[in-house]
């Protein structure tokens, strides 16, 4: 499936950044070409523009003194149609090709024609001053048009080679779009595929999860069917058993809906003023008779009046768990400590027990969920791997941070930092 996904992508990205960077080359190009073709009809209608022979005769049968821009060439156009060339000058021997088209060609105001082997670029405009009379060659003339020319063969083999280039850089940059495609398309894919695998995982673990209860009350259920005659009584084992087994169901219900809303962002931290001290005595209170029936002697130093912005009861359900956690690792006649202080602007929480500790191959895994070491985190002790991974959650929704340190034989301390808020 991810494979598919991958192609797709690949071909996707491709075909954008292909189009981008073709639209990109185009424009390029045509900007260009109309910048250089621009500069050379500014210059011609300049030329033309300020065009005008003197009404005179000229010395020595020479030209008519003419001022030019060096590449632009400029002819005249009596009114019956012929082709008067004043000076012949940058461009030394114009074919007669070119006179022959202008005589014939139509009087539209631009033209570029190749003629010869060369390309012209052709301006022809009415001439201003149509009521004077100039002689030339002896003879007195009325000019209809001004026409100016210019060769640009060296513009368009210029262009061909920008075009050739943009080509060029066309294929090298497809083929690098390509690549970077398909490398985005992988990084893409990366977390969608780890987020795949993850829900794979959960959903996994959540059934068999939930297989094991369901299997427990429905073997208990169909012995209870196989003796009609006993009473209440006489099956209270099992019928313990399968209430004892509801409730652990609905507990990891409860828990994974908890996870799947916080997942989905549905739900919402409500930030009040709270004194950490008492969420926490509270906490402790509740675990006392537990902790005293297994042996355990809790501790609690909070030297400093702690007041915090949090959510009371997500913060409550931190403490929980972690207090949950430590009770159920920690043999008889064991110390758990609950300690916190405040550091700058945070306060740390620190719960260390002298429990059965972790093995530091687990420690990277211990707040994904569902997951237990085979010897820390039994199934007899009735845990499915979920309290740290909500413990994770609530903590980062309040912007804080969560670790863990254990040392298997001597203990586990879980290290909590919360920012302290202005009230």
């Amino acid at each position: 499936m991810f494979q598919k996904t991958l192609r797709r992508l690949t071909l996707v990205n491709s075909i954008v950044f292909l189009v981008i960077f073709i639209i990109f080359g185009g424009t390029l190009y045509g900007y260009v070409a109309r910048q250089i073709f621009d500069d050379i009809d500014e210059s011609m209608e300049r030329r033309v523009n300020a065009f005008r022979i003197p009404n005179i005769r000229p010395r020595d049968g020479g030209p008519p003194l003419i001022f030019f821009e060096s590449r632009i060439l400029i002819l005249l156009r009596d009114i019956e149609g012929k082709i008067i060339n004043l000076h012949t000058y940058p461009i030394e021997g114009l074919p007669s090709e070119v006179l022959d088209f202008l005589e014939t060609a139509s009087t539209e105001k631009w033209q570029t024609q190749k003629i010869d082997y060369h390309v012209y670029r052709i301006l022809s405009t009415p001439y201003l001053y149509t009521d004077e009379t100039i002689v030339f060659k002896d003879r007195p003339i009325k000019v209809k048009d001004v026409i100016a020319i210019s060769i640009v063969d060296s513009e368009l083999a210029m262009l061909r080679r920008f075009l050739f280039i943009i080509f060029i850089g066309q294929l090298i940059g497809m083929t690098a779009i390509v690549l970077g495609s398909y490398y985005l398309a992988r990084r893409a894919l990366v977390p969608i595929q780890a987020a795949w695998e993850k829900q794979q995982q959960f959903v996994a673990d959540a059934s068999h999860e939930l297989r094991t209860p369901l299997a427990v009350i429905k073997s208990n259920a169909e012995l209870l069917l196989r003796r009609p005659e006993h009473t209440i009584e006489l099956e209270t084992i099992r019928i313990t058993n399968v209430i004892r087994e509801t409730i652990r169901m609905s507990k990891l219900v409860s828990t994974l809906f908890t996870l799947a809303r916080a997942d989905a962002n549905q739900m919402e931290i409500e930030a009040v003023p709270i004194l950490l001290n008492e969420i926490i005595d509270r906490v402790v209170e509740q675990f006392e008779p537990l902790a005293q029936m297994q042996g355990v002697f809790l501790d609690v130093k909070c030297s400093d009046t702690i007041w915090l912005v949090a959510d009371r009861e997500r913060l409550h359900q931190l403490f929980v768990i972690l207090l949950d956690n430590a009770i159920k690792y920690t043999s008889q006649a064991g110390n758990i400590q609950i300690i916190c202080r405040k550091h700058s602007s945070k306060v740390l929480i620190q719960v260390k027990d002298t429990g059965c500790g972790i093995f530091p191959a687990d420690l990277p895994y211990i707040f994904e969920r569902f997951f237990r070491g085979d010897k820390v985190r039994s199934r007899k002790n009735g845990g499915a791997g979920l309290g740290l991974a909500i413990a994770q959650w609530i903590v980062e929704k309040h912007e804080g941070k969560i670790w863990v340190e254990s040392q298997v034989g001597i203990g586990t301390q879980v290290y909590v930092t919360l920012p302290i808020e202005t009230l």
